[in-house]
């Protein structure tokens, strides 16, 4: 008898029916086979007769993989040495400095970040600590499968760091301290701005010459300590240019409709309403910068 080990991908059957018959896993596939043994003196044939077993391992699974993921971020990083980054790929402002995510850590801070965001009114609910360290593991493994680009469709992450000081060093984590992702998507067809419910002449009167491809902002951020420094501003501003020199001529955000902050930030970087939706239709509208 001779087996055989083969490590690879699951196999998986569909079958009509109920949920738990949708997927049946095959571990083990045994099989007999035979071989014909014919020597070149001899008219006889010799047959060998055994048995071949398959064993197909089981890859990890999506969270398994998350997970092996979150478990190389070293916490402790120092900020490195900001990396030779040609001009126009990072912008300086004050104490700080935009661009791209390069580092595990910084990915893990950004979503970080945007945890403590979501969860900024809602410190006093129970559990809240919890649902935050949760709700930023799911961030970080959703950045980083959005950075690596589906569907024609590019995703950046963009950060805003602490620009490096003489005798101080600082983690990753200490370093970064805004965030917000740049998408350069397609129009769908018959789309002249992003998420189009309705067509009018008011609508259908912006302009789509010159490119199909449109910019989208979204999970922008700073930390509370570093708050009312023109961090925000000046990272809107890098990523209006990043998709200036990606040929994009739009760039789009949606802005929930009771933020007054948020709305004076878009207007000071040159975002106008395109689409004003009604009460009962949703609490956001859709404000556009032309590049």
């Amino acid at each position: 008898m001779s087996t055989i080990s083969i490590h690879g991908t699951e196999f998986l059957s569909f079958a009509h029916g109920g949920s738990r018959s949708c997927r049946q896993r095959f571990r083990r596939i045994s099989r007999s086979w035979r071989i014909m043994n014919k020597t070149m003196d001899s008219s006889s044939s010799d047959t060998a007769k055994g048995e071949l077993s398959l064993y197909i391992s089981r890859p990890p699974s999506i969270q398994q993989a998350d997970k092996l993921m979150q478990n190389d971020l070293r916490f402790d990083r120092l900020q490195p040495a900001e990396p030779g980054i040609e001009e126009g790929k990072r912008f300086e402002f004050g104490k700080f400095v935009a661009r791209e995510a390069v580092l595990d850590e910084e990915y893990w801070t950004a979503a970080w970040l945007r945890a403590e965001s979501h969860w900024e009114h809602r410190a006093h609910e129970r559990y809240a600590d919890n649902f935050k360290r949760k709700f930023a593991e799911q961030e970080f493994n959703a950045i980083k499968r959005r950075c690596k680009g589906l569907n024609g469709q590019k995703c950046s992450c963009i950060v805003a760091v602490r620009k490096e000081e003489k005798n101080i060093k600082r983690t990753v984590i200490k370093s970064v301290v805004g965030t917000l992702d740049l998408s350069i998507r397609v129009f769908l067809q018959g789309e002249t701005f992003p998420g189009e419910r309705v067509k009018s002449q008011l609508f259908c009167s912006i302009s789509r010459e010159g490119s199909n491809r449109y910019g989208y902002i979204a999970n922008l951020c700073v930390a509370k300590s570093a708050r009312r420094q023109g961090i925000a501003c000046n990272m809107l501003r890098f990523a209006i240019e990043s998709a200036r020199s990606s040929g994009v001529e739009q760039v789009y955000v949606h802005v929930h409709r009771n933020n007054t902050a948020a709305w004076e930030l878009y207007e000071k970087t040159g975002f106008e309403i395109v689409e004003r939706q009604q009460p009962a239709e949703g609490d956001t509208y859709l404000l556009r910068c032309t590049t």
